[in-house]
């Protein structure tokens, strides 16, 4: 089928401008109110979501984060902890690390996002890579459950594998998420707390069973469980509507592969850009990471409390309800404000609440009475909230610095970034508990680096300067950031193959020449056209 002359092609693509103007992407979103001034119930806050992105985006949210990562996410918390102390016998310090190494698939993120962004597999952009991670995934974690004499190296393999599968459903997902909020920059805060919400929800439900899971069969049992999980990414990967891209010109990927790159690399040399990035990392690596040495004392039947296997997945599960408490507190009151003070607040009540683990390892909490169970619950549910609140502006940061084109491939970027912090943040936690001489059954130290801890998370206070002073609504990026390579991000978009709620935002590239969308997109135009005939039908 021949390609439109450029004079059609105009008009079509100015209809599609005023369609999008006026469906979605500048319109306010009506969400129906429970009465006056009272906001939106859940179940009308997430009609709402279905409706202006799409069920199946919607869908993929819940599915990656609220089974992959969430659930998931609680149960391998619990089991690995388990595994790592009573069939490997590692140390504190040694397991601290190796729970630092399972997450060096999630700094390769950006790898991922450019797969998903310029590589498709068979035609298809996100379905193979679904598919692909939810192999992974059941064949990890089938290796590390049937093989009873599993060495540690190979066990650590197979847990990083098991993360990789995560963070390869995630970075599908999160091209998804970052592209949503450019195309509605009002539903960015809703979406990170879409995300966050559901991530809260099936963390409660996986550290609610994790524990019975390991006391019933076991650790390796429990990671077997996980199967579940990556079983259902595959299944979200195979039911996941796609439009199939003919003639994908293979033969230019690196080509693609440079372009994305070169324009990664433009962006973070915007100081909009790598003033923040520096903050999150600093920020995240900081905050050092000492839970392998609570986890050791938390089950240690002479210095600790000896907590039982469901107690345990009990009180990680309350600090899930903590952490979606902290999403319900962002979304209702905090996400309209300013973020360099909410990360302020955010990161000064990190450290004090740090202090309430010092109670719990001195006993102090005894001599006020309460016991260690409810002491526990309690510090794990209000440092958790904390955390959670912390985070949640620092996605929508990252969201809102993302440059069109290459959306996805950025906001990987971005996370890895951040979890790069994360990993620091644990090795340091690993040398501290190595120097404090911390092992599995002495602990006498164990308050110190509690101490060092609370006052190192004090720190990113002072590069706070590195924030932008707006709110959490306004456009951060440069307007030449914004509009540069329009040409070569309009023709990704044509290509791009989306979840099926995705409505591309045509109208944000004026600038595109014409003569290159017709040789670029070639047979594929008129394909195009029956899109935003079918866009303007949906409005």
């Amino acid at each position: 089928m021949s390609p439109q002359p450029p004079g059609d092609l105009a008009e079509d693509k100015e209809r599609e401008t005023n369609v999008l103007i006026e469906a979605a992407p500048g319109s306010p979103v009506k969400v129906a109110e429970d009465g006056p001034g009272r906001p939106p119930s859940p179940v009308a806050w997430f009609r709402m979501l279905a409706r202006e992105l799409h069920w199946s985006f919607v869908f993929g949210v819940v599915a990656t984060y609220g089974v992959s990562q969430g659930l998931g996410g609680g149960i391998t918390r619990v089991a690995s902890d388990y595994y790592w102390k009573d069939v490997q016998r590692v140390q504190p310090s040694v397991a601290q690390v190796y729970q630092g190494v399972t997450s060096i698939p999630w700094m390769i993120k950006p790898l991922w996002g450019l797969l998903t962004d310029v590589l498709p597999v068979a035609g298809y952009r996100r379905r193979p890579y679904f598919i692909l991670a939810g192999f992974i995934g059941v064949i990890a974690m089938l290796l590390i459950s049937l093989h009873n004499k599993l060495h540690a190296l190979f066990a650590l393999l197979a847990l990083m594998s098991g993360s990789a599968s995560v963070a390869i459903a995630d970075v599908t997902i999160d091209a998804c998420v970052a592209e949503n909020s450019i195309i509605y920059p009002h539903l960015a805060a809703d979406m990170m707390s879409l995300n966050g919400f559901c991530a809260s929800v099936g963390g409660l439900i996986g550290f609610s069973i994790s524990g019975f899971l390991v006391h019933a069969i076991g650790s390796q049992g429990a990671l077997g469980v996980l199967t579940i999980p990556s079983a259902l990414v595959i299944l979200a990967g195979v039911l996941l509507k796609e439009v199939q891209i003919s003639n994908f010109p293979y033969e230019q990927a690196h080509k693609k592969f440079a372009e994305a790159s070169g324009k990664m690399l433009t962006t973070l040399k915007c100081p909009e850009v790598w003033r923040p990035c520096v903050y999150m990392y600093m920020s995240l690596a900081l905050s050092v990471d000492i839970q392998e040495g609570m986890f050791f004392w938390y089950t240690d039947r002479n210095a600790g409390p000896s907590f039982s296997e469901g107690f345990i997945g009990f009180m990680f599960a309350v600090g899930s309800v903590g952490s979606l408490v902290g999403v319900i507190l962002f979304q209702n009151i905090l996400k309209d404000h300013p973020f360099r003070s909410l990360l302020f607040s955010s990161q000064l009540l990190l450290s004090l609440s740090g202090m309430l683990d010092l109670i719990l390892i001195l006993r102090l909490n005894l001599k006020m009475g309460i016991p260690d169970y409810y002491f526990a619950v309690i510090d794990e549910g209000v440092s958790k909230m904390i955390n959670r609140i912390k985070w949640m502006p620092l996605l929508v940061l990252s969201s809102k610095l993302c440059p069109t084109g290459i959306e996805g491939t950025f906001f990987a970027l971005l996370m890895s970034i951040d979890n790069i912090g994360s990993l620091t943040g644990s090795w340091m936690g690993g040398l501290l508990l190595h120097l404090l001489e911390i092992t599995r059954t002495e602990f006498k130290n164990l308050w110190a680096a509690i101490i060092i801890r609370n006052a190192m998370r004090l720190l990113p206070l002072a590069l706070l300067f590195l924030v932008p002073r707006s709110d959490q609504n306004s456009t951060l990026l440069p307007s030449d950031l914004l509009n540069e390579g329009d040409d070569d991000g309009e023709a990704h978009r044509i290509q791009n193959v989306e979840l099926t709620s995705l409505a591309v935002d045509r109208g944000s590239f004026p600038n595109r020449s014409l003569q290159d969308c017709e040789n670029r997109a070639g047979p594929d135009v008129e394909q195009d056209d029956d899109e935003a005939s079918l866009l303007a039908n949906r409005s």
